[in-house]
């Protein structure tokens, strides 16, 4: 059994909740096309469809099945910006290049909804909010100083703290301290938005095959993306394969570190509104986050807790569940229906990974902001193909070094340095 099959993407809570979806063949034989997408997550799939639309052709290859990747398991948490805050950024880059980044990457909410609606993609969109809660006191005041910095120097408008008194109102649990409420977040079902989104490039003409694990990439006159049964001649090259890149390209490998991350979905509850009355998604200020929601059935989705080994908990649902009744003792009662993990591509400097060699463009390491971020990327990679990157290059300019020692390395630093800011979580 792979690491993969442990996850169980099978036994979540997305794939019991799937909308139908007509599964693409497997790649035989040789196919021609402008643009080879290697990946059929949000990222590979937002640049086939952005490409088609303008007038290239396009083939995606899938090695499992669409919407099975990080796209398909992840929390749903809809969170504008990116992994480093407003502040972060002004540090590292100065006030006008932060905002130009944060910018652009707050489109990424846009985006997605706009795809939604065009497409009719029924995904469970809940245009609520994020909250972001403190779970200790003195972190109040960074979210203080976030929110002040969002408004004055972002020019980002969609902010609020909260106090104590109206965190516990707004989120149901006896841990935070205040909150920064953004009315611009919210949160969706991710497997039905990437199958929605597929679909869509479907109809706009870009061949789609499943079960085609890629096996390299030879650079010539015109790339050549082979398989076990065929291949893809193309000009150019888009991987998107995130924490499952593998050995198909070791540099780009090495500038990534993936990790597991567990969710639990409980029964539907009858107290649901009580636990989040105004529905928003949830994530705290640890290093190590909690995050967690509610379904559109009123389950609790709860993911979080850190795993340092390279296999997956045994029982998942054992791993996740203490933690989501220390946030909400009222669950100690619930029943756990549904429980999966899935790969989270993490970068050193916590930006993504956008770029490209030639012709060939990668997108990976969103590192725990994917779900909105994705889609972002692959429209952005569309536009430089097109001749148009000047915003691809806002991102490829910042793009994260590479982990110490490169891939060999990267697991046994990357978990002394998980402990580390986990002890400093519990402490």
């Amino acid at each position: 059994m792979t690491f993969n099959e442990t996850l169980g993407i099978e036994r979540s809570y997305y794939a019991a909740t799937a909308n139908p979806f007509e599964h693409a063949p497997g790649l035989t034989g040789q196919v021609e096309a402008d643009l080879c997408v290697v990946g059929g997550g949000c990222s590979g799939l937002s640049a086939a469809l952005h490409a088609r639309e303008r007038g290239f052709s396009v083939a995606v290859l899938e090695g499992g099945k669409i919407g099975w990747g990080a796209s398909g398991r992840n929390g749903g948490q809809m969170i504008p910006g990116l992994r480093k805050s407003a502040l972060e950024l002004v540090g590292l880059y100065g006030e006008a290049k932060a905002r130009e980044l944060f910018t652009l990457s707050v489109e990424a909410m846009d985006l997605v909804v706009g795809l939604i609606q065009r497409h009719g993609i029924s995904c469970d969109l809940a245009l609520t909010g994020h909250i972001e809660a403190a779970c200790k006191r003195r972190d109040v005041g960074h979210l203080e100083a976030e929110a002040e910095c969002l408004i004055n120097q972002m020019g980002y408008n969609h902010v609020e703290m909260l106090d104590a008194a109206q965190t516990r109102t707004a989120v149901a649990s006896p841990l935070f301290h205040g909150a920064l409420h953004d009315r611009n977040g919210g949160h969706y079902h991710p497997m039905n938005y990437t199958l929605g989104l597929a679909e869509a490039a479907r109809k706009a003409g870009v061949q789609l095959f499943e079960d085609s694990l890629v096996t390299g990439v030879e650079e010539g006159a015109l790339y050549s993306v082979k398989t076990a049964a065929g291949s893809v001649k193309a000009r150019y090259v888009m991987l998107a394969c995130d924490a499952f890149l593998g050995d198909l390209d070791g540099h780009l490998a090495g500038q990534m570190m993936p990790i597991g991350s567990y969710i639990a979905a409980t029964e539907p509850l009858k107290n649901a509104a009580e636990l989040i009355p105004g529905g928003q998604a949830v994530s705290d200020t640890k290093f190590v986050v909690d995050y967690f929601r509610l379904s559109a059935d009123n389950r609790m989705l709860f993911g979080g807790r850190e795993h340092y080994t390279p296999s997956a908990p045994r029982d998942i649902a054992a791993f996740v569940g203490p933690r989501m009744t220390t946030v909400f003792p009222q669950l100690k009662d619930a029943r756990i229906d549904h429980a999966w993990g899935g790969m989270v591509s993490v970068t050193l400097s916590r930006l993504p990974d956008i770029g490209r060699r030639g012709n060939l463009f990668y997108a990976h390491g969103y590192s725990g902001q994917g779900a909105i971020l994705s889609s972002l990327a692959g429209k952005l990679v569309a536009e430089a193909i097109a001749g148009t990157a000047e915003r691809f290059d806002i991102m490829a300019k910042v793009a994260p070094p590479a982990f110490p020692g490169g891939s060999r390395l990267r697991q046994p630093l990357y978990v002394l340095g998980m402990l580390w800011y986990a002890l400093r979580d519990r402490l």
